[in-house]
């Protein structure tokens, strides 16, 4: 992993981070040291664990995870880190002017999501405004948005048809992107370059048509058979995704053109074709 991207900056201090479990974990103990200023954050962070399991963060013990990062003598040393989640959890417990800003934003993020709750119209609005200021055309947003709608209502089904587990859903989306693209979701961000990126935030057109083609079709084939459990209905997907990749291949032989390239919205790539 490269250097920038195991340190994160917040007010000009170091604050040493991991990749692990598909999320960046960070160190407890540089953000404790930052917003604190305390000569001992080791002790501070001891002291504020004991804090939190009385305030009823029971789980706070779960959610902190030992991991390798690199100390000031350039050694790997194991270091409790935590997720996003956790941290703005933790920092929520510090009393400390510093990190008034985050309780603050923390406050207006939970206003949104409630207001979201009430009118889910707002969450489609904001996701939209974030796309366009990401640089994505209109059109794109468009697709991008009913992919999305597609997508839950395909994830609804396995739900509802037995499928539970995070392993088997990730199995029937690997079968859905390997018959529609002749690659599986790891593949296909390998062949664009993407390392933890959101690969259909890095489609094309076609590509985004495809796919909701394929999950469309994978939907509706588990309606009409009415396929229950994990083998009928990663037949479905298997099959979904090959309709939707013969018509893939219709396309590229009558255009001459491949769909799918390695352009994707990432801005040191824009160029590849």
């Amino acid at each position: 992993m490269k250097k920038d991207r195991e340190v994160a900056l917040f007010e000009r201090k170091r604050v040493r981070r991991v990749w692990h479990q598909k999320e960046w974990w960070f160190s407890v103990i540089d953000v404790i040291s930052i917003l604190t200023e305390s000569s001992v954050p080791r002790r501070y962070w001891s002291d504020l664990k004991i804090k939190l399991g009385i305030e009823g963060y029971s789980e706070l013990y779960e959610k902190i995870v030992q991991l390798k990062l690199n100390s000031l003598d350039g050694k790997n040393r194991s270091t409790d880190c935590a997720n996003t989640s956790a941290m703005l959890r933790i920092i929520q417990s510090i009393p400390s002017p510093k990190a008034e800003p985050f309780k603050q934003w923390l406050a207006r993020i939970g206003k949104d999501r409630i207001d979201e709750i009430n009118d889910p119209e707002l969450a489609m609005a904001r996701m939209k405004d974030l796309y366009e200021k990401k640089g994505y055309s209109k059109e794109w947003i468009e697709k991008r948005s009913r992919g999305i709608a597609i997508r839950q209502e395909l994830t609804t089904e396995w739900k509802d048809r037995g499928i539970k587990n995070s392993r088997e859903f990730a199995i029937l989306t690997n079968e859905i992107m390997q018959g529609t693209f002749d690659m599986k979701v790891d593949e296909y961000k390998d062949f664009k370059g993407l390392e933890k990126e959101n690969i259909r935030d890095h489609m094309n057109d076609l590509e985004l048509i495809l796919t909701m083609l394929a999950e469309a079709t994978t939907t509706k084939l588990h309606q009409e058979r009415d396929s229950r459990g994990f083998t009928p209905v990663r037949g479905d997907a298997k099959e979904g995704g090959e309709i939707a990749g013969n018509t893939r291949k219709q396309i590229e032989k009558a255009s001459g053109a491949k769909i799918s390239t390695r352009q994707n919205h990432l801005p040191n790539q824009k160029k590849l074709k």
